[in-house]
């Protein structure tokens, strides 16, 4: 067997490029202030592509002072359904920029917050994101003031600390929108958690959409449940035993989308054909894979995450406003048709008059 390939040092870049090892450092290091042209910055990158060198990084955090790692910080989000999407987006621009994730588990309880946030300091991150499912208002980790610290779907009173939001208010528009667009007049919206912070933007921006297609309020039924099936199974079945049913549901989440969908089937009615569905949330293994497809509105966990590390490796997380929306996208399937312009069957068992 032949010797093992030795890896290429800095010294080795240097020779290559024609400058010095400290020219190459500089290069590197993205070090500001040192007047390297252009061409020489080009010049020094080549050869680092050219011979596969890669920078010792405990050599190098300890030059710069940085471990080019960022702590995750998520509030119960081992088992809940969207956290891969948030971690994924933080992972894939941390990577893509040649730093890592550190990532810690927590209740919301305020001491284990600060212990394990004490652990990640003490790991010596460079920033720190917090995000939970499920958004919410948060106490302030006040161990955190001497480090860039970014929120994902949660805020704190006074947005004492800079926060990336869903913007729910716009979602609720679009998901409106899809149901106005394709002719729907009677939509009724089968909401989550009254007093939950994305059933509030949601029925705001239902209201406003409604309104600006000059829909009466008295055509659009509203109820709450808690955005569990068994809610929108009952909810739907409230509505399709009423007098007036409309042609449309905008459910609160899609899981009770699902609700919805077994209580119309349950009546013999057809999606879109008798009654269109809309859902939020497009959770994964669940929207695109009923029948048909649900229409929904998609959360950008992704987006918050990718974008929550973008702000901490560019180093403006300081002049950030104290809440971004991050736009929901909506996705048109074929749960939603024109309204019917049919009589709907009796129920069995229903009065014939």
């Amino acid at each position: 067997m032949g010797e093992p390939q030795r890896r290429p040092t800095m010294a080795d870049v240097a020779r290559h490029a024609g400058v010095s090892p400290t020219t190459v450092s500089f290069v590197i290091n993205d070090r500001p202030g040192t007047g390297i042209s252009e061409h020489t910055k080009t010049r020094v990158l080549a050869a680092v592509d050219e011979l596969g060198y890669r920078p010792n990084q405990q050599a190098r955090s300890l030059a710069l002072r940085r471990s080019r790692t960022i702590g995750f910080l998520g509030y119960e989000m081992a088992t809940a359904p969207f956290a891969g999407r948030t971690i994924s987006g933080a992972h894939d621009h941390a990577r893509h920029h040649d730093s890592m994730l550190l990532i810690a588990h927590t209740s919301p309880d305020i001491r284990q917050v600060r212990r394990t946030l004490d652990d990640l300091i003490e790991r010596q991150v460079d920033a720190i994101v917090v995000a939970v499912i499920g958004t919410r208002r948060i106490l302030t980790p006040t161990n955190v003031n001497d480090i860039p610290t970014i929120l994902v779907n949660c805020y704190t009173v006074g947005d004492a600390l800079p926060s990336l939001l869903p913007d729910e208010e716009k979602g609720g528009r679009d998901a409106t929108r899809m149901l106005l667009d394709a002719g729907h007049r009677r939509i009724a919206y089968l909401a989550g958690l009254p007093g939950s912070w994305a059933t509030r933007r949601r029925l705001k921006g239902f209201r406003a959409e409604l309104r600006a297609a000059g829909v009466a309020e008295a055509d659009a039924t509203v109820l709450f449940g808690d955005f569990h099936t068994e809610s929108g199974y009952n909810l739907a079945k409230t509505v399709l035993d009423g007098d007036s049913i409309p042609t449309a549901l905008f459910c609160g989440n899609d899981r009770m989308a699902l609700g919805a969908y077994l209580a119309i089937l349950e009546r013999g009615l057809r999606i879109p054909q008798d009654i269109s569905v809309v859902g939020y949330d497009d959770q994964e293994e669940l929207a695109s894979i009923l029948r048909p497809p649900l229409a929904t509105v998609r959360l950008p966990y992704y987006e918050m995450g990718e974008l929550a590390v973008r702000h901490l490796l560019a180093g403006d997380v300081g002049g950030l406003p104290g809440r971004t929306y991050v736009p929901c996208t909506p996705v048109l399937r074929e749960s939603v048709g024109p309204p019917r312009t049919h009589e709907l069957p009796r129920p069995a068992g229903s009065a014939t008059g």
